[in-house]
């Protein structure tokens, strides 16, 4: 007991000198603390499923401010979709703590140089992605919105597990294509693209932009697609300012 002891009061060993077993130890208790914050977090999630829940349906009652209830078509069901909106909750709470493991674990192995543009660009992908996920989940009543339109006097029945599916998806899709400039940006670094090339390949790029969003978009919607492709590529155009300003 003593020696444990001593050990766990030593510093931590050098990574360059860390043997095969000291890494598959790090990596353990890294992973251990995880689990362990996203087992905390689902509890939460779990207990405060009513008002997550509420906040699903807010882009529908919007739309259906009298009628805007969510349906299931059996009974198991009632359970199995608490347990996906608390498993979706607990993983966006413990999200923070498991990329901080997941950044203490890899951060040894870099360089100084790695690590002074590690920290920004990480900082950088965690704000577009939630800044993305908020702008599908803003843009979702237009997208309902126009469903209804084009419907006529058919009147829809929402069932929860589609439902929040669609715009559980919508909002990942989002906050991945927000990452973006963050791509191009590390590429330009890189040396793979240039400012100029990207300013001289802009009008392919806006109309690919566009093919791309009108496809990904997964509520196939006019307003999704225009509230992906117009930041899209107004990040296009920032990457080339950004580039241009690295540069020098």
């Amino acid at each position: 007991m003593a020696t444990i002891l001593r050990r766990r009061g030593l510093p931590r060993p050098d990574p360059d000198a860390m043997t095969l077993t000291e890494h598959l130890g790090e990596l353990r208790r890294r992973l251990i603390v995880s689990v362990a914050a996203f087992a905390a977090a689902l509890v939460v999630a779990y207990l405060a499923y009513p008002r997550i829940l509420r906040f699903f349906e807010h882009p529908y009652c919007q739309v259906q401010p009298h009628h805007c209830g969510l349906y299931v078509t059996g009974p198991l069901d009632l359970f199995t979709v608490r347990l996906d909106v608390a498993g979706y909750g607990g993983l966006a709470l413990a999200s923070p703590v498991i990329l901080y493991e997941l950044w203490r674990f890899v951060t040894p192995g870099l360089k100084a140089n790695e690590k002074r543009y590690a920290i920004p660009f990480a900082l950088a992908s965690a704000l577009l992605f939630c800044v993305g996920a908020f702008v599908a989940w803003l843009t979702f009543p237009h997208a309902l919105a126009f469903f209804h339109a084009v419907g006529g006097n058919l009147h829809a029945i929402f069932t929860a597990q589609r439902y929040l599916t669609l715009i559980l998806a919508l909002m990942a899709i989002f906050g991945i294509t927000f990452e973006f400039p963050v791509v191009l940006i590390s590429l330009e670094l890189a040396g793979v693209l240039t400012p100029r090339r990207l300013a001289h390949w802009r009008r392919w790029a806006i109309v690919l932009i566009v093919v791309f969003s009108a496809v990904v978009t997964p509520s196939s919607d006019p307003f999704s697609m225009l509230a992906m492709a117009v930041p899209m590529i107004l990040f296009y155009e920032a990457s080339i300012i950004v580039g241009r300003l690295l540069k020098r």
